[in-house]
C-alpha cells in the first residue's frame, strides 16, 4: 500500500550540539515532507568536525536490536539512506540492512562518509576504504565527496583535473554497482583566479548521461553540509524531480546556506544556520544552472 508519507531509513549518528548527520537530515527531509526512521549508529555530545573532548557511545550492537525490531514489524521504506559509520561492523549491518528492507525500497542511498580535502578522517582506514567498496556495490546512488571518489577508485588525490577524467572516474564508480554517482566538491581548473569555482557532477548509468551544476567557491567550511546536501536530493527525488532538478535543488540549497551563515560571526564548526532557511525548501525551484555534459 502506498504511504501517506515518504519514509526514509536514516543510518547516521546522533549529536548533541551542532548541526550534522540526523541533526541535519530530520529536519531537512520533515521540511520536505518527509518522514525521517533513524537507525542510530552512535551518539556524541558534539559532532568531531572541531570540537573536542566530546563524549561517545557506540551503538553497534544495539542497532542490531533496533532492526530486528523492525524486520519483526515488517516495515516499508521508500528509501534507505546511510552515511558515517564507525566500524567495519556496522558497514556489515548496513549491507544486511539493505539486503531485507531494500528489496521494497524506491532506491538506496549510500553517502561514503571518509573523508575531505584529500586526507581520511581519522577515525578511518584502509580496512574502513575496503568496507565501503564492498557497500556501495548494494546502493542505486552514492553521493561521495571528490576526495572519497579517489579513494574508492584506489587512486591519487588530485585536484587538478580536467572534466573528461571526472567523467571517467564517475563511470568506474557505476560500474561498481551503484546507477547514479554524484560527486561532490569536484574542483574545476581556474580560468580566473578570481573566479573560483566548484561542481557537482553525477552520472546516471542508465541513460549514460552526466549532469553538472557548478557554482562560485566560498572561502568557509561548515561541518554538516555534505548530510545536508544529500538529504536535499533524497527529498526532492522523492518529491518527483528529475536527476538534475535534484542536485542543483541541493547545491542552490547549500549555497544559500552557506551565504546566509557567512556574514554572521560565530563559530563556523557549529555548522551552517540551517533554521534561518528550512523555509527555502517550501520556495518552487527554477532551475538555470544544470548543464548535460557531451
Amino acid at each position: 500500500m502506498e504511504s501517506l508519507v515518504k519514509k526514509v531509513a536514516a543510518i547516521h549518528d546522533l549529536s548533541g550540539y551542532g548541526r550534522a548527520s540526523l541533526t541535519t537530515i530530520i529536519p531537512i527531509l520533515s521540511n520536505m515532507k518527509v518522514q525521517v526512521c533513524p537507525v542510530p549508529t552512535a551518539i556524541l555530545s558534539t559532532h568531531t568536525g572541531g570540537f573536542e573532548g566530546y563524549s561517545f557511545i557506540d551503538l553497534t550492537d544495539y542497532m542490531q536490536e533496533h532492526i530486528a525490531h523492525w524486520k519483526r514489524l515488517d516495515l516499508e521504506f521508500d528509501c534507505i539512506y546511510s552515511g558515517f559509520l564507525g566500524s567495519p561492523k556496522q558497514i556489515e549491518i548496513v549491507a544486511d540492512f539493505i539486503d531485507y528492507f531494500g528489496k521494497k525500497s524506491k532506491f538506496i542511498v549510500v553517502d561514503p562518509v571518509m573523508g575531505d580535502n584529500g586526507k581520511l578522517y581519522s577515525t578511518m582506514d584502509n580496512e574502513m576504504v575496503v568496507g565501503m567498496r564492498n557497500l556501495i556495490k548494494k546502493a542505486d546512488i552514492i553521493t561521495p565527496n571528490f576526495t572519497e571518489v579517489m579513494y574508492l577508485l584506489g587512486k591519487e588525490y588530485d585536484k587538478n583535473i580536467d572534466i573528461e577524467k571526472v567523467k571517467e572516474y564517475l563511470k568506474e564508480l557505476s560500474n561498481m554497482g551503484p546507477k547514479i554517482v554524484i560527486a561532490t566538491s569536484v574542483p574545476e581548473i581556474e580560468e580566473n583566479k578570481m573566479d573560483k569555482k566548484t561542481s557537482v557532477v553525477a552520472y546516471d548509468r542508465e541513460n549514460d548521461v552526466f549532469w553538472r551544476v557548478s557554482c562560485r567557491y566560498i572561502p568557509a567550511s561548515y561541518p554538516g553540509t555534505g548530510d545536508a546536501y544529500t538529504s536535499v536530493v533524497i527529498g526532492s527525488l522523492l518529491q518527483g524531480d528529475s536527476l538534475p532538478m535534484a542536485i542543483e535543488r541541493g547545491v542552490q540549497f547549500i549555497t544559500q546556506c552557506i551565504m546566509a551563515s557567512y556574514g554572521f560571526k560565530y563559530p563556523k564548526k557549529e555548522g551552517v544556520l540551517l533554521e534561518k532557511m528550512l523555509d527555502v525548501l517550501k520556495m518552487p525551484m527554477i532551475a538555470t544552472n544544470y548543464e548535460m555534459l557531451e
